[in-house]
């Protein structure tokens, strides 16, 4: 326990202590480049809170290329004041590109801070949450559901249906088929045309099967 409390304590110190130097590099080259006052400390504090919300961004999985690409920016201009100050610059002299950089710092970290804090959750993250706020007694239910019932195996071509059972023929006593005969040629005689089907079981008081049998045998 009190080594690994003794490792905490040494990084800690280490980041204070790189903290501290960046800080005051970078507001040397800020200071250098005309931001005096309260101006050149809050450049560190940008470029620092840049690298931040860069480096928070990379860690939650979203939007990596542009975490990538303000924490380049921030990174770069955090490095570059640190080698500036290293004597590879003339502070008392400051060229005029460093001059437009650190003048035009403000409005690019307030141009990366906001994309990177206020852009759009993915799709990923929708489609979890909705997953998240289903109900648990809903998915309890559909695992549980039966799978459905396979579908019946189709056929090249379905069998016709079977014509319909032609009625059995009707026996017709021939005394009646006679005296139909009669009537028949007694309703000719009368009309002079033939006797129909309804005409003639109305005659003769039979059902319409056996009076369509005396008729096919009067043709």
């Amino acid at each position: 326990m009190r080594a690994h409390l003794a490792r905490v304590d040494a990084v800690l110190v280490q980041a204070v202590i790189a903290a501290a130097l960046s800080f005051a590099h970078l507001h040397d080259v800020a200071s250098a480049a005309g931001q005096d006052g309260w101006k050149a400390w809050a450049y560190p504090i940008s470029v620092d809170l840049l690298l931040v919300a860069a480096w928070r961004r990379l860690r939650s999985g979203e939007a990596k290329a542009a975490g990538w690409c303000w924490f380049l920016i921030a990174l770069a201009a955090s490095l570059g004041a640190n080698v500036a100050t290293a004597g590879l610059l003339d502070l008392d002299h400051v060229p005029a590109w460093l001059r437009i950089l650190v003048a035009g710092w403000p409005a690019v970290a307030f141009l990366g801070g906001t994309l990177l804090v206020h852009s759009p959750p993915t799709a990923h993250d929708e489609t979890t949450d909705a997953v998240d706020q289903q109900d648990p007694d809903d998915i309890e239910d559909q695992e549980n559901a039966p799978d459905p019932a396979p579908d019946p195996p189709t056929t090249a071509a379905d069998p016709a249906p079977a014509p319909p059972l032609a009625p059995p023929p009707v026996a017709v006593p021939a005394a009646l088929v006679e005296h139909a005969r009669k009537v028949a040629a007694d309703h000719r005689t009368r009309t002079g045309t033939a006797i129909d089907t309804p005409t003639l079981r109305a005659r003769l008081g039979v059902p319409p099967p056996m009076a369509e049998a005396i008729a096919a045998q009067l043709t």
